[in-house]
């Protein structure tokens, strides 16, 4: 029983980790092709976008056998935040405005990243930069107030990685360094994740 209630703790971080396993083998399945090298063979992680994983068709013209393993991935990774929003609330916030901020905010980003992958791609982005925006505020501000000085510095530091993806994804000079900049996200913005959910259940 205890076991059990161990793995429920860390549902969230264990999300996150089938989410980054499955990025990596939906890699292997992209036939290639992206703003930069539109003829090129395989995944390129300089130059691909995540999103380039859930077409239809790879950016080379070529049917994409990767798309199903993407949007499961999506999937996971989407459910696993919407529980850590509300764990990380529960957990942190005092404040029932902010609480529900959190909560509905951090769900309402997540619904719209599930669905990234249709033709609304850049409206759900948008919507998810926005809604993220209003969680990571709400997130800082609780830790600011708990005196967690390293994960407050962390949380400034995401959502200036959330605003220079989009400066860089929607800036014509700027959209070769985009793909990078969002692996850089994901990789911040899933760590802190991961090291809050273990804060959450530390002892």
């Amino acid at each position: 029983m205890t076991n059990t209630k161990n793995v429920l703790r860390y549902l969230p971080s264990i999300g996150i980790l089938i989410f980054i396993g499955l990025y990596f083998y939906a890699t292997l399945f992209y036939p290639g092709g992206s703003r930069a090298h539109v003829n090129a063979t395989g995944f390129e992680w300089q130059n691909n976008h995540w999103c380039n994983l859930m077409a239809e068709k790879s950016v080379n013209g070529l049917e994409n056998p990767a798309r199903p393993i993407a949007i499961f991935a999506l999937v996971v990774l989407c459910s696993s935040m919407i529980l850590f929003f509300h764990k990380f609330a529960d957990h942190f916030e005092e404040d029932k405005t902010w609480k529900m901020t959190i909560k509905v905010a951090g769900t309402l980003g997540m619904l719209s990243a599930i669905f990234i992958f249709t033709p609304l791609h850049n409206v759900l982005t948008t919507i998810l930069s926005l809604c993220g925006g209003v969680v990571i505020v709400g997130m800082i501000r609780a830790l600011h107030k708990k005196k967690l000085a390293v994960f407050t510095i962390i949380g400034i530091l995401c959502m200036a990685i959330v605003g220079l993806n989009n400066l860089f994804y929607y800036s014509e000079s700027l959209t070769q360094y985009s793909p990078l900049i969002q692996k850089l996200g994901f990789v911040l913005i899933l760590a802190w994740t991961v090291a809050l959910n273990v804060k959450m259940n530390a002892k």
